[in-house]
């Protein structure tokens, strides 16, 4: 035989808790008018303080992570890693530091060799390299020949 246990969905027990917050605070404010003024501005007092070390609480008891709601729509929120999450993202970008100065080098290198190339080639050449920069060898390469 098959028992099933009903438990309830973390949003449905955060529904029903804040129904009940709401039913309760409803009530408090009906009574709160025929109190005394310091006495109700102590209540005040109290309830902003519950509210903010309950606000402190929920912050610091649940780690938020990445997940998938109900709806299929994805949930951001802080994970419990600390430090791993913070160097985990600093690590891409010293990569891509040193992706980028290995590229750079790289490409001088290239650059570098290819001109070392035509200077070879320049000098091992018949003409001078003074012919190269005389103006009339430049209109001689650049009339057609048969």
């Amino acid at each position: 035989m098959n028992q099933s246990t009903n438990i309830p969905l973390p949003s449905a027990v955060d529904a029903l808790q804040a129904r009940f917050a709401l039913r309760v605070a409803a009530h408090l404010t009906e009574r709160s008018d025929s109190l005394a003024a310091d006495l109700g501005e102590r209540l005040r007092f109290a309830r902003e303080n519950a509210l903010e070390r309950g606000r402190a609480a929920r912050f610091a008891e649940s780690p938020q992570t990445v997940g998938v709601s109900s709806s299929g729509a994805a949930v951001l929120g802080r994970s419990g890693w600390g430090w791993w999450m913070r160097i985990g993202s600093v690590v891409p970008a010293f990569a891509l530091v040193a992706g980028l100065f290995l590229i750079q080098t790289w490409q001088d290198k290239a650059q570098i060799s290819v001109a070392a190339e035509i200077d070879a080639a320049l000098l091992a050449d018949d003409l001078p390299p003074t012919a190269y920069s005389d103006a009339g060898f430049a209109e001689f390469l650049k009339t057609p020949h048969e």
